[in-house]
């Protein structure tokens, strides 16, 4: 009952609108025995979500995203019961018609960090990042190798090489003005990242958003999204964690770094948020604020210097 979803016209004109979902995701649910829960669509994320009664989440993925649906759920799995915050468990993964997926997974309890944050006491938003700190050494000390088979890029240098190539473009696309595009090449060239670094499991969107909290305790209850997982230089992980966990606090990375048992250069940091895959460094600038100096340098200090 869910139409193809194969081109990005496809996209727009089928997974934002809900009376074109529902029916396929009420027909699914009853495939799935779960006729009687009530449906809620969750407003954020890419792939349509829904809370299917007050136990279970149904994510979906279009043709155009499938394989991505395999992907999450088998890093569900890999992970499930091994990091210190819990993480959703797997009920259902398989194929819907016209080639969606579907991951069926419990429901995690709490408020999303992002909502809640601007009423974390001081106090408590360091013992918060602390937890984040000890959950990114938990899930990077993981082996990677069983999911090698649905998790990229493979060829983590060749993985370099692409984004690189594309790195000032992607900016451009996004709006970067040129006195900024014109210097990260330079940049870049002055940031040389490792080729081949020990390979860890990254989740690469670390960010307060997919973390759910307590707000009686304030402590960690759920970390979510592992739709983009990639298998890489765990450094890359550090890039959500800078933008948008620790936001420029140096205290608060140096925190979190402390927890993590390692800190990284704000160079190395900067250089990966050029090469990420979702890079938009005008939208960073304008949730993080632009340095005096207005250069990549001052940036690195700003928002991943820990002193």
């Amino acid at each position: 009952m869910l139409p193809p979803v194969e081109t990005d016209e496809e996209w727009d004109a089928v997974v934002p609108d809900d009376t074109v979902m529902r029916p396929g995701v009420e027909d699914l649910c009853t495939r799935l025995g779960l006729a009687d829960a009530p449906l809620t669509r969750f407003p954020d994320g890419s792939q349509p979500v829904y809370a299917v009664g007050d136990e279970h989440v149904l994510k979906l993925f279009p043709a155009a995203a499938a394989q991505e649906g395999v992907a999450e759920g088998r890093v569900l799995a890999h992970i499930q019961g091994r990091l210190p915050v819990p993480t959703p468990q797997v009920r259902d993964v398989g194929a819907y018609e016209n080639g969606w997926q579907y991951v069926l997974m419990s429901r995690l309890r709490g408020e999303n960090l992002a909502r809640a944050w601007g009423r974390v006491p001081r106090s408590r938003r360091e013992r918060l990042v602390t937890e984040v700190g000890e959950t990114l050494a938990a899930l990077h000390s993981l082996s990677p190798d069983p999911l090698e088979d649905v998790l990229g890029p493979g060829d983590w240098g060749a993985f370099l090489d692409r984004q690189g190539a594309g790195a000032v473009a992607q900016q451009r696309a996004h709006g970067l003005p040129a006195a900024w595009l014109e210097q990260i090449p330079d940049f870049l060239a002055s940031a040389p990242l490792p080729r081949a670094p020990h390979r860890s499991l990254l989740h690469t969107e670390v960010m307060q958003q997919h973390f759910l909290v307590d707000p009686e305790g304030w402590r960690l209850t759920g970390l979510f999204d592992f739709e983009p997982a990639m298998i890489g230089d765990r450094a890359y992980d550090f890039v959500g964690v800078g933008l948008f966990v620790t936001r420029g606090e140096p205290d608060l990375l140096a925190r979190l770094a402390g927890a993590y048992g390692h800190t990284f250069e704000p160079s190395e940091l900067l250089a990966y948020t050029l090469l990420h895959v979702y890079s938009n460094l005008p939208w960073y600038l304008r949730e993080l604020g632009v340095p005096a100096e207005g250069t990549l340098s001052s940036l690195a200090r700003a928002w991943f210097g820990t002193a």
